[in-house]
């Protein structure tokens, strides 16, 4: 079945097609991080939802090409780098750090190209000047430059791509020199802000005089720079579909007189507990409070992954508590594979239907209905059960446990949620664990049940299988 997705520009799913004549290579850009904070986990709904389409693309035989800027220079920034009294580097460069820490941290696959803002100033100045020279932005009086939406829709252009707006309602032509504006208004925005003395040391160079540029132009020079005037796929989470991805497709269209993107993918918003996240009623939580809380990062990952990318998600402690359950499962039963398949060579030829590798099939054909990943899940969760049953009747060979472990792992390169690693088991519960075998062979059943409690109130299982005894962490 052919990857199909739901493209926010038609409004509808559409069978994906690369622009690449060859249908291999994908361009793939998401807006990431503006690095004035740690990124919260309605961020990171977006960010890990761009990480199932990359890994979806590359396990559809796709060579991606992912890009993710990095926004260091925007209105929130200079408030906090003035606050902090620090330079824009310093304060931008913790932030982004911390941002690639906790990507690793959700198994997300780190971008291709990460470019900043701030290095692409030549760039943007670039894209500016073109629009100036076509007469769809001007200069005002104080050195600052903004987009003309009226002269933008006198040249036959369409502004309002990605969704329906009554432009006659709204305040088209009125200035906003906000990066970010009301959503239901619609003006000229501001492509270069003039320098003011809060600035700071926040300041560059340009044909219209020192100053920075907005927001919405700095998506544009970088993902043209990186992916070119026209590329495949553009993410990110649907409260930036207006204005910030409006503006960017009139910009970029405005000034190379070409499409802008093929397909733009928008997730839904993600709700803690029922309710809009806010620190006042205390369900705003970063990654590192949810580590905090003793949660992991494959837990967080699971979670975000349950629910479907458009539709509205709760996020609550329960479901964490949840994930670590369902995880369990998995760990559970891929662990009894590699006990079962241990040193054995899996098929040389396709397995077949009523194997484990039935399995690949089946989260194929749901994850290429539009990422269908309640059915994705499903399949794998079936796998669970029907593998569970096999090895408890003793109808798996070790070949079969091979297979299947394949299987796993060809799902999991788009899962991303892995296996619980092994834990090494400390010296004195492993004297522990022979000090009551030693006790069972001397029949002395009082002091071996005595040493399993000690065990347990440790944090260890202690478990008695054909191959010997084996410890597993609670």
């Amino acid at each position: 079945m052919a990857l199909k997705l739901f493209n926010t520009l038609t409004r509808s799913v559409q069978e994906f097609t690369p622009l690449d004549p060859a249908g291999r290579k994908v361009g793939l850009y998401c807006c990431g991080p503006t690095v004035y904070d740690f990124a919260h986990i309605g961020n990171w709904r977006t960010f890990v939802f761009a990480d199932l389409v990359r890994r979806t693309l590359e396990f559809s035989g796709y060579d991606v090409q992912h890009v993710m800027n990095i926004t260091d220079v925007e209105d929130k920034i200079i408030k906090r780098v003035r606050e902090n009294k620090t330079t824009l580097r310093e304060f931008t460069g913790r932030f982004e750090a911390a941002f690639l820490d906790d990507l690793k941290t959700l198994s997300c696959r780190e971008p291709h190209v990460k470019p900043r803002a701030t290095e692409h100033i030549p760039e943007i100045i670039a894209i500016i000047e073109k629009l100036v020279a076509r007469g769809v932005a001007y200069k005002v009086h104080d050195g600052s430059v903004y987009f003309s939406i009226e002269k933008y829709r006198g040249c036959g252009c369409c502004y309002g791509q990605l969704l329906k707006l009554n432009l006659d309602e709204m305040r088209a032509g009125e200035r906003v020199a906000a990066d970010e504006y009301e959503k239901e208004s619609v003006a000229d925005f501001a492509l270069w802000k003039a320098y003011v003395p809060e600035d700071g040391d926040v300041t560059w160079d340009s044909p219209w005089g020192k100053g920075r540029p907005g927001w919405h132009i700095e998506c544009s020079a970088m993902s043209i720079k990186a992916l070119g005037e026209t590329f495949d796929l553009h993410l990110g989470g649907e409260d930036l579909k207006f204005p910030h991805h409006e503006d960017e497709i009139a910009q970029s269209e405005g000034a190379t007189g070409k499409p802008f993107v093929k397909y733009w993918l928008h997730g839904a918003h993600l709700l803690v507990e029922g309710k809009k996240m806010s620190k006042s009623l205390g369900n705003f939580f970063t990654l590192r409070d949810l580590l905090a809380k003793g949660f992991t990062g494959r837990e967080v990952r699971y979670l975000l992954l349950t629910a479907h990318y458009r539709e509205t998600f709760n996020f609550t402690l329960d479901g964490l508590h949840g994930a670590k359950t369902a995880l369990a499962r998995i760990d559970e039963c891929v662990g009894k594979l590699r006990e079962l398949g241990k040193g054995a060579l899996p098929r040389t030829q396709a397995a077949p239907p009523a194997s484990p590798a039935s399995l690949v099939a089946q989260f194929s054909f749901a994850l290429a209905d539009d990422l269908n990943i309640s059915a994705s899940w499903g399949a794998v969760f079936e796998w669970v059960r029907e593998t569970n049953k096999r090895i408890a009747d003793n109808s798996l060979t070790a070949t079969d446990a091979a297979d299947a472990l394949i299987a796993w792992e060809k799902v999991d390169a788009v899962l991303g949620v892995g296996t619980k690693t092994e834990t090494e088991v400390p010296a004195d519960i492993l004297a522990l664990a022979e000090a009551r075998a030693t006790a069972k062979q001397a029949r002395d059943f009082k002091r071996a049940d005595a040493i399993r409690d000690e065990l347990k109130a440790k944090g260890w299982v202690i478990e008695d299988t054909p191959k010997g005894i084996k410890l597993k962490k609670i």
